[in-house]
Formats: C-alpha cells, structure tokens, sequence
C-alpha cells in the first residue's frame, strides 16, 4: 500500500509547535510506517522549486503552524495549499495569530523604529532599516516584504482543520493524525480540540464569588481548590475552547486563552471580558487589569472582530 505524504511548515511563530509533532513519542512510529514526510524545513534540505516541482494535491495533509506575517508566510501558505489535498491549522499562531498578532497594535514603520532605533541596547547610527532588496558586490540580497498586518492561515488561504494550543495538546495531535491516516475525517472546518469551554475540564471548584478586587496569581494565597476568577484573578477559561485536559490549571496556572475562541464564540475576547463583568462588583476595576488587550486578546486579536489598530 503507497504511503501518504505529509508536509509540516513553520511560519511566523516561535518553533515550539515544530517541537510537538516530535511529542507525541513512539506514536512517531506508526505515524512513520504510513506517511513520509515529504517537506518539513526544520528538518530536510528542501528549496522552493522542489515543492513548486510537485505535483498539484500530491500532499495528503500539510500541517501548517504559524501566523503570516510577511510574504514569504503568505508565499508558502498558498503554494502549499495548492499542493496539499488536506491543510491544517496547526496552533495557535495560525488558528488565531497569537502572541505575533498583537503586532497588530502598531504598523511596520512603528514596529521597525522600536526594533532597529529605539531600543537601548541597538547601535545603528546610520538609522538602517531592512529593506526588500540590497545590492552587495556579490549580488542582490532579497529579504521577504514585512507586513504592516498580520493574519491567519484562514485569512490566507482555504482551511480544512484546526488544532489551536500554544503548542497543540499531544493528545489532540494523535486524534489528527489517527484521523487522517485513517481517512476518517470530521466535516471540513472542525477543530480537534473539544467541543466545550475549558472550564468544564477545569477541577477547580466555581463559588460565583463578586470579586471586588483584581490580582495577579502571584498576589494571592491560592489554595489550589478554588476557581481562579473567584479569587480576583483573570483566567481565560469560560472563553476559551477545551481540549488541552487543563494543563496549566492543574499546574496552578490560570488559563492564558491558547486554545482560542471557545465553541460559538467569535469574538474571544469580547466573550471573555463580558463574561468578567457579570462577575466583578463594580465596573471600574476593569481600570485594575494590567495590559487589557494583552490580556483578553494575547492569542486572538488577528482572529477577532477588532484584528488591528488603526494606525492614523
């Protein structure tokens, strides 16, 4: 029986969703006796004429992890669809753009002032910039155009499924892969996380406290029993989608809202800060949260109603 092909690509993100595929450990194995993987930069020496080289849905399912944030991101992400029968998700940066969507909060120009001028440990006395193209004794140097915005795989391109998580759960990882290697596949547009809000894996006890105070979880005694929010502190669950078996609250951690928007929810930081104010007994402690947008938003400002600042 010919064996499926596989392709993973890293985009705009920070390689840790590289480092999950490998976590699913002696799964690896069976994974290896169906599939090759026929394109995975990380990992094989592979160019751009040798993916263009391929033959059109010759690639069974290209895991795609990664927000796009400049053109080579948005280069890939179509020529890689064209090849692919099966594009997936993979992650938070590209579900929902993530920690590299709040670069939506400014544009280029203010991203490469504070990167290449401002900061105190940059010496660039001549004020340069990246530029798209160079000219050096040896050639035309060629860096990929910077966005002033940065999107979704789903803004991009046409998805067939989605597995968000900063990185993506393990378990969720082998339900994709047993999924496709088997041909069993949900309805086009399904995440394989689960179908229910964090909160209901969540063992913390729900007491439905009005909390009149707002506090980072290093200000309190936290008495590992009680929900997060009962004790004044912001925890991303009610807006955010299951699935990870609550790893970080079990670690005493509250949620940072990862596995994106929760089901029929579109928008999850509008869910998440409606669902804080039904729960605090005066409206102005909202002014208590350090960073709103970085909180309600850290992994879903691309993906929500707002997607970006407008730069005047």
């Amino acid at each position: 029986m010919e064996k499926l092909k596989f392709a993973f690509y890293w985009a705009a993100s920070c390689g840790g969703c590289e480092i999950a595929v490998l976590d699913i450990n002696e799964k690896i194995l069976d994974v290896a006796a169906k599939a090759d993987i026929v394109f995975w930069p990380v990992a094989l020496d592979i160019k751009y004429k040798d993916v263009e080289a391929m033959p059109d849905k010759s690639v069974d399912a290209c895991f795609f992890n990664g927000a796009i944030r400049n053109e080579e991101n948005e280069r890939m992400a179509k020529l890689l669809r064209q090849k692919s029968k099966v594009m997936v998700a993979f992650g938070s940066c590209a579900c929902d753009g993530s920690v590299i969507g709040l670069g939506n909060l400014w544009n280029r120009e203010k991203i490469f002032e504070r990167v290449y001028l401002e900061t105190p440990s940059t010496n660039n006395p001549q004020d340069v910039t990246p530029q798209t193209r160079f000219k050096v004794t040896q050639g035309e140097l060629e860096l990929p155009e910077f966005y002033d915005t940065v999107k979704t795989l789903v803004q991009t391109v046409d998805v067939d499924y989605f597995i968000s998580g900063c990185p993506p759960p393990v378990p969720r990882i082998i339900e994709a892969l047993d999924n496709i290697l088997s041909g069993k596949l949900p309805h086009k547009g399904s995440s394989f996380l689960l179908n229910k809000a964090l909160c209901e894996e969540c063992p913390r006890e729900k007491k439905e406290r009005k909390i009149t105070q707002i506090k980072r979880v290093y200000e309190i005694e936290d008495d590992f029993k009680t929900c997060f929010l009962d004790q004044g502190v912001v925890c991303m669950g009610p807006a955010t989608r299951g699935g990870c078996g609550a790893q970080c609250l079990n670690a005493n951690i509250p949620c940072t809202g990862c596995g994106g928007p929760a089901p029929r929810v579109s928008d999850q930081g509008a869910a998440m800060a409606g669902a804080f104010a039904s729960i605090i007994a005066n409206p102005k402690l909202v002014r208590q949260i350090v960073d709103p947008v970085g909180t309600f938003y850290k992994y879903s400002l691309a993906n929500s109603i707002l997607q970006r600042r407008i730069m005047k």
